[in-house]
């Protein structure tokens, strides 16, 4: 990635005092494979002793949301989408979009559906009118990503559809 000045940008020995948990980032070739692994994974943190509670699943948009509801559904887990009131349930792990996660923060977190095309927006992509709009765009989808990422305090699972979206390539190889 080049820096504004168009120099070449490396990020990827970058350290923080803040650093969450490394992602775990997953590609698959089908819906189907993705919603698998993550159910195996949210039985995998459930047998660990996190509780259904500490855990949250966010996806780009509501157009997504039926992928991490088939994920729950696979791990047998109940699960609440939540609304703009941001009411959780004991005893329910939490779906929701990217653009409602700010401000919560789980055990736990997969962020899942970052394809290619869904994150960064394509919608959005193609709605720019010029160049500066469409870094404006790029960088409020990547902050969404980012916001989403850091809602996990010790476990963190990305996944996607190969290829998967850009953005990925900035949080390292999976």
């Amino acid at each position: 990635m080049r820096d504004g000045d168009g120099k070449l940008e490396k990020r990827d020995d970058t350290i923080s005092l803040f650093n969450g948990p490394a992602p775990i980032i997953q590609r698959f070739r089908t819906v189907s494979a993705e919603t698998q692994a993550v159910a195996d994974w949210l039985a995998q943190q459930t047998k660990a002793g996190v509780s259904p509670a500490e855990i949250a699943l966010f996806v780009r948009s509501e157009f997504e949301i039926s992928r991490a509801v088939a994920a729950a559904n696979a791990a047998q887990m109940a699960y609440k989408v939540l609304d703009d009131t941001l009411a959780q349930s004991a005893d329910t792990l939490a779906i929701s979009t990217m653009h409602l996660a700010k401000g919560l923060e789980f055990r736990a977190v997969a962020v899942m559906a970052c394809d290619d095309e869904v994150i960064p927006s394509q919608e959005r992509i193609e709605s720019v009118g010029d160049e500066g709009d469409l870094q404006d765009v790029c960088n409020t989808e990547r902050h969404l990503l980012y916001v989403a990422c850091t809602r996990a305090r010790d476990d963190l699972l990305i996944t996607c559809l190969e290829p998967g979206s850009e953005f990925l390539d900035d949080m390292g190889k999976g």
